[in-house]
């Protein structure tokens, strides 16, 4: 999964949450003041909802994360915050099962792409351009569940991040988190062979020292009061550009954490 499911982990990455900073590119343009991380994916909303376009490796995966979830907490009738939305696709798949979806992510294009695609989709969910601190601020303990995939590898503090994502839970409220394992393997295939060998993201999607262990989230999360809950590895085929569940969690994984009452 890593090999692909980093395709769009940048662009939730930065436009997710925490600043990382002002943007290096052009100061003009509808870009301007976006950090280069969030410009770059910006600039490929288009082809978001593309099933063979450049977030191909999301349109495999997104079933998987959404049986996942749906598995783990009720969707009908609550309010889900999807941090880091990009275009919508998991978004949209959770308002299909019936859940009020809140997304939020800070590439402007992104959101506009999403809220198109929701009109003709004819859902209704509440798309915003803004980080999940801002979300934060006025929504405290609103959300009966948040997903936030691929976005903790790219932040400056992840445990602000999981901060956040805590205080928008309401006590009992689930949270689930996709990211990348760090060791020599995910080492070898979420950065080596994703994006230098295969070139299925680009290269410099990934920093490994930013990569987090299942324990190292699980003690970020057990701070802010969630409780792990379960962690299942995903593995990706980028040749069959399938993927599935695993009980190997040393690349790619899911966490499932719930904050107490």
């Amino acid at each position: 999964m890593s090999l692909a499911d980093a395709a769009l982990s940048s662009s939730k990455g930065s436009s997710k949450g925490s600043s990382k900073g002002s943007s290096k590119g052009s100061s003009t343009g509808p870009s301007a003041g976006l950090s280069t991380e969030v410009q770059k994916f910006d600039a490929l909303a288009h082809e978001f909802w593309d099933p063979r376009g450049a977030f191909h490796p999301l349109h495999a995966l997104n079933p998987v994360r959404v049986d996942y979830i749906a598995q783990r907490t009720e969707l009908m009738g609550r309010r889900v915050a999807d941090v880091g939305c990009g275009g919508g696709l998991l978004a949209e798949a959770l308002a299909r099962r019936g859940a009020h979806v809140c997304g939020i992510d800070l590439a402007p294009a992104m959101i506009e792409v999403a809220q198109l695609h929701a009109h003709e989709s004819q859902l209704t969910i509440d798309y915003r351009v803004c980080s999940a601190e801002q979300l934060a601020l006025h929504n405290a303990g609103s959300f009966d569940a948040i997903t936030c995939m691929e976005l903790i590898e790219h932040v400056d503090d992840p445990a602000a991040l999981v901060a956040q994502l805590a205080t928008l839970l309401r006590p009992g409220g689930d949270l689930f988190v996709s990211t990348i394992n760090r060791n020599l393997r995910s080492f070898l295939t979420a950065i080596v062979g994703a994006e230098y060998l295969l070139n299925l993201i680009p290269r410099g999607t990934h920093e490994y020292a930013r990569l987090l262990r299942p324990a190292e989230l699980a003690r970020l999360a057990r701070a802010q009061g969630l409780e792990l809950r379960d962690v299942s590895g995903v593995a990706f085929n980028p040749f069959a550009r399938t993927a599935r569940l695993s009980a190997d969690a040393g690349v790619n994984y899911l966490a499932h954490f719930q904050r107490g009452g």
